[in-house]
C-alpha cells in the first residue's frame, strides 16, 4: 500500500504486493523521527527499551502478545462496561513484548495522519531525561512553539496544569496534541495548550495554539558546499518519502556522489523503505521477513541510478525500516556504511481493529537482510566505524569510490 495502513487483517502478500505492516520506532505526529530517545509531540510514542545490563546489542527476548488473546480480553472488557484497550494493553504489558502496543482510534488517526505528513500540533519534540524529566529535544521551524521562543533543552514542568515529570513520553505527546491518554480524538487547530517551562534559572509559562503542521521527513544539503557532495537526510518513511530521495537524487551529480543520512531515522512505512531503495538498486532483493512463520521477500523496482557514488550514514538511532533499506544497500555491495551500529529493531509489527475501534499494533515477526543476516537485537555494524568527523569521513570514502 502507499498510504500509512489498512485495518483489515493482515493478508497473504505476493511480490510486489503492498504491505500492511509497519517498522516503527517511534510513533510521532510531527515524523516518525529523531533520535530513540525523544518523540516528536502528538501520537502515542514509544521509548526504547533499556539496554542496561544487556548488553549493547544483546539479542532482545522475543516475547509476543498473542493476536487472540488480545481481541478475546478487549472483547471482554467491552461486554462488561469497561475499556476494551486498556484491557488489550494489559495483556500486552504482560506479554512482554516490547514493541506491540495499543492505541486509541484518536491515537491511530494521528499515526495515520503522521504517515500524510501532516500534524496538528505545536511543533514540539520531547525526550524524558534521568529522574523522568521531560525535556524539549527539538522544535519545528516556523511552528507555534518556535515562535513561542522555546528552544531544545528547555525543560517543560506541566501541561495545562498537569506536572511533566515522571509521565510517559506517551502521555505528554498525547496531552500536547489535547487526547487524553484514553481519549479518542485529539484537539483540531486553534486549541490551546499551556505549557510550564524552565531554561537554566527562568521559569515562565507559554500558551499556544494548535495548528496543522506540515513534517519534511527529508531534506537536501551540499554541507560542503560546490563540489562537495549532495547529502540527502531521511528523517522518517512516510508517505512520498521514496519519490523525494528520487528526485534528489535525479538532481545529484555523478563526480560528487550522495551522502543518505539515517541517522536517528526511527522508521516508518515498509513501502517507503523499500521505495528508497529502489532509487539506487536495478531491481533485486532488499529484505525477507516472517509472518507467523511464513516467509515472505520484499523487492526493489527496476531502473534504479546504480552508478551513483553512495555512503550511508547510521548511528544507534538508526532503527527499524531505516535498517532495513541500510542492511539491503551493504548487503548488495551498493553503498559503504559509514557511522555506528544501528539499534537493532527488525520486528514486524500488524495493525487490527478491536471491537470498541481502538487498534492493536502486535509483533508478528522478524526481517532479515538480502544475505541472512537478523538485526532484531543486533543492529547493523558499519563498513567504516566513526563518531567523529562523519561527513569528512563519508567525502573520503565518496572520493575514493569515484576514482574506481
Amino acid at each position: 500500500m502507499s498510504g500509512p495502513c489498512s485495518y483489515d487483517r493482515p493478508r497473504r502478500m505476493r511480490r510486489g504486493a503492498a504491505l500492511t505492516l509497519f517498522l516503527t520506532g517511534v510513533l510521532a505526529a510531527g515524523t516518525v523521527t529523531g533520535t530513540w530517545g525523544d518523540a516528536a509531540e502528538g501520537a502515542a510514542g514509544r521509548n526504547a527499551p533499556d539496554r542496561a545490563g544487556l548488553g549493547a546489542h544483546a539479542p532482545l527476548p522475543r516475547a509476543l502478545a498473542d493476536r487472540a488473546t488480545v481481541e478475546r480480553a478487549a472483547s471482554e472488557a467491552l461486554a462488561d462496561g469497561k475499556s476494551g484497550a486498556q484491557a488489550a494493553a494489559e495483556v500486552v504489558s504482560r506479554s512482554g513484548d516490547r514493541w506491540s502496543a495499543v492505541y486509541t482510534p484518536g491515537e491511530f488517526e494521528d499515526f495515520q495522519q503522521q504517515l500524510d505528513g501532516t500534524y496538528v500540533g505545536v511543533g514540539l519534540w520531547v525526550r524524558q531525561t534521568d529522574g523522568g524529566r521531560i525535556e524539549v529535544s527539538r522544535v519545528q521551524s516556523g511552528s507555534p512553539a518556535a515562535r513561542a521562543g522555546i528552544a531544545a533543552g528547555d525543560r517543560l514542568h506541566a501541561i495545562d496544569g498537569l506536572a511533566a515529570q515522571g509521565r510517559p513520553v506517551t502521555d505528554i505527546v498525547a496531552r500536547l496534541r489535547g487526547s487524553a491518554p484514553h481519549g479518542s480524538r485529539a484537539a483540531g487547530p486553534g486549541t490551546p495548550v499551556r505549557l510550564d517551562l524552565q531554561r537554566g534559572t527562568r521559569r515562565w509559562s507559554a500558551t499556544l495554539h494548535r495548528t496543522r503542521l506540515h513534517t519534511r521527513n527529508v531534506t537536501v544539503s551540499r554541507p560542503a558546499g560546490a563540489g562537495g557532495p549532495t547529502r540527502v537526510r531521511v528523517g522518517s518513511f512516510a508517505k512520498g518519502t521514496g519519490d523525494a530521495v528520487r528526485r534528489a537524487v535525479r538532481r545529484a551529480l555523478r563526480a560528487d556522489g550522495l551522502v543518505l543520512d539515517l541517522r536517528g531515522n526511527t522508521g516508518g512505512l515498509v513501502t517507503e523503505s523499500v521505495a528508497t531503495a529502489s532509487v539506487f538498486l536495478d531491481g533485486g532483493l532488499v529484505a525477507t521477513y516472517d509472518v507467523r512463520g511464513d516467509e515472505r521477500a520484499l523487492y526493489a523496482e527496476r531502473g534504479g541510478n546504480t552508478r551513483l557514488p553512495l555512503v550511508v550514514l547510521v548511528d544507534g538511532g538508526t532503527m527499524s525500516a531505516a535498517e532495513l533499506l541500510a542492511g539491503a544497500l551493504q548487503d548488495r555491495g551498493r553503498a559503504v556504511l559509514v557511522g555506528s551500529p544501528t539499534f537493532g529493531k527488525g520486528s514486524v509489527q500488524m495493525p487490527s481493529r478491536l471491537p470498541d475501534g481502538s487498534v492493536a499494533e502486535l509483533t508478528v515477526g522478524h526481517y532479515r537482510t538480502p544475505s541472512g543476516r537478523t538485526v532484531d537485537g543486533t543492529g547493523i555494524a558499519p563498513d567504516l566505524a566513526a563518531d567523529q568527523g562523519i561527513l569528512e569521513r563519508a567525502e573520503t570514502v565518496l572520493s575514493g569510490l569515484g576514482e574506481s
